[in-house]
Order: C-alpha cells, then sequence, then structure tokens
C-alpha cells in the first residue's frame, strides 16, 4: 500500500465547498472554552459536510490563530453564526423546525446506538462547555439529549472526540437520505 498524494485525495476547493449539498445537521457550541477543540469541530464539520456551526456565549468565533491550528481552513468553509445566548439560537433553530438533542448524561436519555435518524427531518446537536456539559436550560428545551455509551472507568470525552463520535454517527445515516 501507498499513501495518497494531495492530488489523489480529489479534494475540493473552499468555494466548491459551499456550493456542496450538506447533510441537514447543525452543530451548536455552547460555551466551548477551547479554541482547539472549536477549531476540530470546524475541521470535523468539514469533513462530513455539516449544513454549519452555532457558536455561543464563550465561544470563540473565527477568525482566530488558536481554531486556525486546529481548523487547517475549514473556518472558512463551514458555514457559522455567533450567539450570545445559547437559549436564544435554540429557539431561532426550533422555529426553523430542526429536531434539537442535546449531547449529555441526563437522566432518560436516548443511547447514541439507538437513536434513529429520521429522513425528511434536520437536527441541530448541542455540545457544551468543556467541565459542565450543556446547561439545564438547553436540556430542558431540547427533543431529545443522547449519550454517547462509555465502557470503562471514565464517563466523558473530550468534546471535540464527543462531536466526532456524534457527526460521523449522524452523517453515516444521513448520507444514505443525501445524495453527496
Amino acid at each position: 500500500m501507498k499513501k495518497k498524494t494531495m492530488m489523489e485525495l480529489h479534494r475540493i476547493s473552499c468555494e466548491q465547498f459551499k456550493h456542496t449539498r450538506k447533510i441537514p445537521l447543525v452543530v451548536v457550541l455552547d460555551d466551548v472554552r477551547s479554541l482547539n477543540n472549536i477549531g476540530s469541530i470546524f475541521r470535523t464539520s468539514d469533513a462530513f459536510v455539516v449544513e454549519r456551526i452555532v457558536l455561543c456565549g464563550i465561544s470563540a468565533t473565527p477568525p482566530h490563530p488558536d481554531i486556525h491550528k486546529t481548523a487547517l481552513g475549514a473556518e472558512d468553509s463551514v458555514e457559522w453564526i455567533y450567539f450570545g445566548q445559547v437559549t436564544d439560537a435554540i429557539e431561532q433553530l426550533r422555529g426553523e423546525g430542526y429536531v434539537v438533542c442535546s449531547i449529555e448524561q441526563v437522566n432518560g436519555s436516548v443511547s447514541l446506538n439507538d437513536f434513529t435518524v429520521e429522513e425528511g427531518k434536520r437536527y441541530a446537536v448541542v455540545l457544551g462547555n468543556e467541565v459542565k456539559g450543556v446547561c439545564q436550560q438547553v436540556i430542558d428545551m431540547s427533543d431529545y439529549c443522547l449519550e454517547i455509551p462509555q465502557y470503562g472507568t471514565k464517563h466523558s470525552l473530550n468534546v471535540s472526540i464527543s462531536a466526532g463520535i456524534v457527526i460521523w454517527h449522524f452523517f453515516k445515516k444521513m448520507a444514505l437520505f443525501t445524495e453527496l
């Protein structure tokens, strides 16, 4: 086996990405403090053609060198918007018809393995602060709380890792419905 060259990867340009069909998924970051995590989530969102990212609260916004360090330019390809209050973002997304899913461990949460992504629906996934997680007010506004199953001694994952797992879960289901 031989590693592929950049030419063999057939990467599209930032401008082509903007016109590429996206999966109907919005990623909401509420009070994510690490700019490296934000950049990583931009890069993952680019890889799996996420519709847009919503940055809220203390979450930093591009342009910023520390976001760029891990995003590697994905902050220029993936559409994003900022809200001072995450609740305003959630209200707007619900008004636009999105099913809101907080990624959090709560009583009554649904295992990500058991969650059915339905054709024709648009989803917003909310990821919270690295220490405090998704705030209770957002949990109360959510249609679902999804929990990533974990079997070791730790019961939390880095927010960018959680985002990658969740985005991949939605992508592999939505790609079946969306001609990409």
